[in-house]
């Protein structure tokens, strides 16, 4: 008898040791999603295709509307956090005080879409993001424009060097010299761009001791069933965690 119990248990840690080792490791990331302002309704859609690529990658995605969620001891598990279409005024001063800290620590921000149509009297906030949304084009506010790469790079591979998608196009304002631009819009092919030449729709920086990048689609749910826009995001992710 004591020598079955005696194999139960070397049975059971055993088992433990390989689950905790099958967890070593994961990637965490927090999908912010919280709207204080315009409510896209393709949040839902995008939330379902940033877990479809974590469960492809072994990532734990996690997602919350809550602020409360930005906090201190929830940030310092986390590798990525994502504000996906967030907009208005999110955060209280405690939360942007930890999400300030996470990202002073070395951590990792992603924003999609909208997450440039939030924060507007947090001026660091507006600094990390690299610029703030000033309008779209209307009737119809999604359109078919030409996009073209900046220098190659790891999270544009997915796509040529110029290329069409159809989106809800943001003008932008307070665009930071400091960001690298890694796709532009042609403004020449749609009606609506008011940024001239210089049109950035995705880039990146280090900033304040983290790392960020934006991407400017995702304003419909049909972005996110596009193979290479959900390559771009997936590739995004990946290069913001390395």
């Amino acid at each position: 008898m004591k020598k079955i119990l005696w194999a139960l248990v070397s049975l059971l840690l055993i088992t433990a040791c390989n689950s905790t080792k099958k967890t070593v490791g994961t990637k965490q990331v927090l999908v912010f999603t919280k709207t204080m302002g315009w409510r896209h309704s393709s949040i839902e859609k995008g939330v379902a295709t940033l877990k479809e690529i974590g469960a492809q990658e072994g990532w734990q995605i996690a997602q919350s509307e809550d602020s409360l969620a930005i906090n201190t001891e929830n940030l310092a598990k986390t590798d990525l956090v994502i504000f996906l279409s967030t907009t208005g005024d999110i955060l209280g001063p405690d939360q942007e005080t930890a999400f300030k800290k996470y990202i002073q620590n070395g951590g990792a921000f992603m924003g999609i879409h909208a997450a440039t149509d939030t924060e507007f009297d947090w001026p660091w906030y507006g600094k990390l993001v690299g610029g703030y949304f000033k309008d779209h084009p209307n009737n119809p506010n999604v359109r078919k424009a030409s996009l073209k790469k900046a220098a190659p790079h790891v999270t544009t591979s997915m796509y040529a060097k110029t290329f069409e998608r159809t989106d809800e196009w943001y003008n932008y304002y307070n665009l930071s010299d400091a960001v690298t631009a890694t796709l532009y819009l042609d403004e020449t092919s749609y009606e609506g761009g008011t940024n001239g030449d210089y049109h950035p729709i995705a880039w990146y920086q280090d900033f304040d001791g983290g790392r960020m990048y934006y991407t400017g689609g995702g304003h419909t749910d049909e972005a996110y069933d596009e193979v290479a826009f959900k390559a771009h995001l997936e590739s995004v992710m990946r290069w913001l965690m390395e």
